[in-house]
């Protein structure tokens, strides 16, 4: 069919030749599926007869068009029509073909709905969706005001938030974990409140949100609720917690978890030793920390260690006892892969995340009630995780969890294995 086009590339009705071109080839994708959907379904029944040997299951014309909102725009349907004669035994009425691809009450394409609340948490205002949304999809159909605030308040309802707090973690294995307390530009009842995250390395290698909650100044109490509640739900004691200096959690985690080992966060430790040091000391200071947990082994680290405090001892003692007094914990990523060193000497999997989270939270100037803001902090993350990739050498992390020991970051095969 000719369509005139004007010399900007629009059609008289305003919109571009390009996306009417999509759009109707959405549409006519969408009617070929939902017809070969129906052949399929009769020609699945077509020896169901009655007792004169008609069809029980044919088909009925089209039902009424309808708009549906698609990603491609605004597409019009007419969805084939099936008459099923046969008896529902469960209802005593009679069976209904019922679409996968277009359901009865279906008016926009489910990633539409998703994306609504996502734009919004990225930072676009409400009354912005219908103008914005309507550029790309080509209609405003379906996108009303109430539309959109009731699809945000879908998400902003607690219970999403309480039910995964509440789910069983008896069957899912985390061997590695990191722990953080989260400061957002929220409104979370007290003004020191905090988020408190924790996220897991699965047997398979991939990353998972195992809790997220509010706490108090990263308080040990905040933390051990946290973790008894993690505990009381079935969650096995990882081998490796990673996180940063707070005293809180590692109470909390020798509590609930004492058989876990420590690794505390180089990222937040250099922080806090340049900050006890002055401006001036604090480059070459950082460029030694970094030789340290840089270090090709252990051994090479231990010697860096002691290189520091030779450097720095004498004129800054209190930075210098910052490292050597948590040696142990600050070096035991070199007891597991050394494809696994660069996730476990720091807690960069949480704060990259949370770093969307921050923009996000700036962007709302808070998000009101407590159970808006872990809503929205909850349901950003949720998001985010789709996209976080899996630990390096993934293998490696069920021999992790087996007791497999490894030094130099390479596995060291059991006197047992080796003489047998």
């Amino acid at each position: 069919m000719l369509t005139v086009v004007n010399e900007d590339g629009t059609t008289p009705s305003g919109s571009s030749l390009l996306d009417e071109i999509v759009r109707e080839g959405a549409r006519r994708m969408l009617a070929a599926a939902l017809g070969a959907e129906v052949n399929a379904y009769i020609a699945e029944l077509a020896d169901e007869r009655d007792d004169e040997g008609h069809r029980l299951v044919v088909r009925n014309g089209y039902h009424q068009p309808r708009q549906v909102t698609t990603a491609a725009g605004a597409v019009e349907v007419k969805a084939p029509r099936v008459n099923d004669k046969r008896a529902d035994e469960q209802t005593g009425g009679r069976k209904r073909f019922s679409s996968a691809i277009l359901p009865p009450w279906c008016r926009k394409s489910p990633k539409i709905s998703e994306v609504l609340p996502l734009l919004y948490l990225h930072g676009l205002s409400s009354g912005d969706f219908v103008p914005a949304l309507e550029q790309f999809l080509g209609s405003s159909a379906g996108l009303s005001a109430a539309t959109v605030t009731r699809l945000t308040q879908q998400w902003q309802a607690d219970h999403a938030h309480a039910a995964f707090m509440d789910r069983d973690l008896a069957e899912v294995d985390y061997v590695y974990v990191w722990a953080d307390g989260i400061h957002l530009s929220v409104r979370l009842e007290e003004a020191k409140a905090c988020v408190l995250v924790l996220i897991g390395v699965r047997a398979d290698g991939s990353k998972e949100l195992v809790a997220l909650k509010d706490g108090y100044r990263e308080s040990g109490e905040s933390w051990a609720d946290l973790m008894r509640d993690c505990a009381r739900r079935g969650m096995r004691a990882p081998v490796l917690a990673v996180g940063d200096g707070a005293l809180g959690f590692w109470k909390a985690l020798a509590e609930a978890f004492p058989d876990t080992r420590e690794q505390k966060c180089w990222v937040h430790k250099t922080a806090n030793v340049l900050d006890s040091m002055p401006k001036s000391a604090q480059p070459g200071a950082k460029k030694a920390i970094q030789d340290i947990y840089n270090a090709e082994v252990r051994d090479h680290a231990a010697q860096a260690i002691k290189t520091f405090a030779h450097l720095y001892g004498a004129k800054f003692p209190k930075a210098v006892k910052k490292i050597t007094d948590d040696q142990e914990q600050l070096l035991a990523f070199y007891d597991f892969p050394a494809e696994h060193w660069i996730h476990l000497r720091t807690t960069n999997p949480i704060e990259s995340t949370f770093s969307t989270v921050r923009l996000r939270t700036k962007v709302t100037r808070g998000a009101g009630s407590r159970t808006a803001a872990l809503a929205m902090v909850f349901k950003l993350v949720e998001s985010a995780q789709q996209r976080w990739r899996a630990v390096n050498a993934p293998h490696l992390v069920a021999l992790v969890r087996a007791g497999a020991r490894f030094e130099r970051g390479r596995r060291v095969e059991r006197p047992e294995a080796v003489a047998a």
